[in-house]
Parts: C-alpha cells; structure tokens; sequence
C-alpha cells in the first residue's frame, strides 16, 4: 500500500505567499522561497506552487522565483499557473519542477495535456480542476462543474467528464480543488473527491477546506484521496506537518514520517 501524502499549497501573486477564501479576499502570509524551506524540512511530501494570477492577467507563470523555491527543497514540487504550452513545461522542469500543473490552458486547448504527456511522461503532467457545485443539469450531471482563470470563468464542463477525459489524454495525477471549501477551513469536499477518485486510476490529490487534522483524516479514507493538500492549517501556525502526520499515523494511516 503506497504512502498518503501531505501537499503543502504556495498560492504566489507578485511573488509572495497568500492565502484566501473560496478564491477572494487573498491576504499575504510570507516569502514563498522560505516558507518551502521550512515546510520540506518539517516532513511535507511535496510542495504545490500556484502563480494563482498568471492566466487571469495572460502573463507567464515567475520563473524565477520557481527557481528560488528549487533550490531550497528536495522533495517532488508541482508548479503550475500561466503554463500554456510546451515550451512553458519545459521551463518550468527545467528550472527544477519535476511536475506541471495545468488547469486553464488545459481546459481551453485540451492537446496540451496530450502534447505534454508524450513529450516529458505523465508523471510530470497535473491537472488542476477548480471545481464548483452547482445544479445537476444534462450538460453537467454530476453537479459540479468546472471553473477556469482563477475561479472567475465558469465553463459549462461538467467535472467528472473531465476527469476521465483528461486521463484518456495522459494527465498522471489530478490536484481537484473545491472552491465552495477553498479557505474555510471546515473540512474538504468529500462527496467530490470520493465521485473523482472512484472513477479515476490515477492518484487524485484533493484540496481545499483543511482545518484540522480530522479532516485529512476523512478525504484520505472515506473519500479515498492519494493525498490531501492543506495551506492555511499550516500557514497560520495553527498545526505542523509533524503534529498531522502523527495524527495520521496514530490512526492507522500509511504516512511517511521522517523523524
């Protein structure tokens, strides 16, 4: 049985750390150089850094700052945000990603999750799914649907279809993120992450609404997530990632401690 893993969430505008609810309201928490740092070093499994404003603002994702965040750490780091092509891939690995996320660009030119798998593998290629529940219509009957530019263009995709059908096109992971839990810290979107991960094979990262070590608990067992992401739990001090994976592994669950 593989390891659950623990992501931790750098969402970066102008090249700082911020945190905000359900996509508003982003308050800045620190240097993202830093806090990656201390987060490989408390026993995080992998960092996810988001340009959460480079496909809203149609600019390219900071790559130095991407940079920055490589040296500093040495476990698997996705970074995604402004990656509209396979060039944009390629720099992101080569300024030492060993994982790309796409979310936007995907969605509006779905060949690029083709195009990316066959060029660098599918391992290095994420999609990123902003989702958002709605009403179950026939052009989304699952009832969520996806959400592009940061949260601000509703696309008329129903978010199961998507999943499956990024899949088929050789995305290796998904990063499946709610934006009704996204900061509240009440808990993750368990009925989603639980539709997605049943009818995917490959891992699924759920994300959004982590607020106690309870809640990891839940998605990575009932909702059968492969990892769950957190930020504001650890941002604000509130817990560290020692304290939930102990959580974790007092409960019975496969974690990777490193102490």
């Amino acid at each position: 049985m593989l390891s659950k893993r623990i992501v931790v969430c750098l969402d970066v505008k102008n090249g700082r750390t911020t945190k905000g609810i359900k996509f508003k309201n982003n308050v800045d928490v620190g240097d993202p150089v830093e806090m990656a740092r201390i987060y490989y070093e408390e026993g995080a499994d992998e960092i996810v850094f988001y340009d959460i404003t480079a496909s809203a603002e149609y600019r390219d994702i900071m790559i130095d700052v991407v940079e920055k965040v490589a040296q500093q750490i040495f476990i698997p780091f996705s970074v995604g945000g402004g990656v509209r092509s396979l060039d944009d891939m390629r720099r992101v690995l080569l300024a030492g990603a060993e994982k790309v996320s796409v979310n936007t660009a995907a969605v509006l030119n779905p060949k690029l999750i083709e195009e990316g798998a066959k060029a660098f593998g599918s391992q290095c290629i994420v999609l990123g799914m902003d989702v958002k529940k709605v009403t179950p219509t026939e052009k989304i009957p699952s009832g969520y649907e996806i959400v592009i530019h940061g949260g601000r263009t509703y696309t008329g995709i129903d978010a199961l279809w998507w999943a499956k059908e990024a899949e088929n096109l050789g995305a290796g992971e998904i990063c499946l993120n709610s934006i009704d839990a996204d900061g509240t810290q009440a808990g993750y979107e368990v009925n989603l992450t639980k539709l997605i991960s049943e009818n995917v094979s490959i891992p699924v990262i759920a994300s959004g609404g982590a607020g106690v070590p309870e809640h990891l608990y839940e998605v990575l067992t009932t909702a059968k997530a492969d990892a769950a992401l957190i930020a504001s739990m650890v941002h604000y001090g509130t817990y560290t990632i020692r304290e939930i994976k102990e959580y974790l592994h007092n409960k019975g669950v496969k974690v990777r401690m490193v102490w």
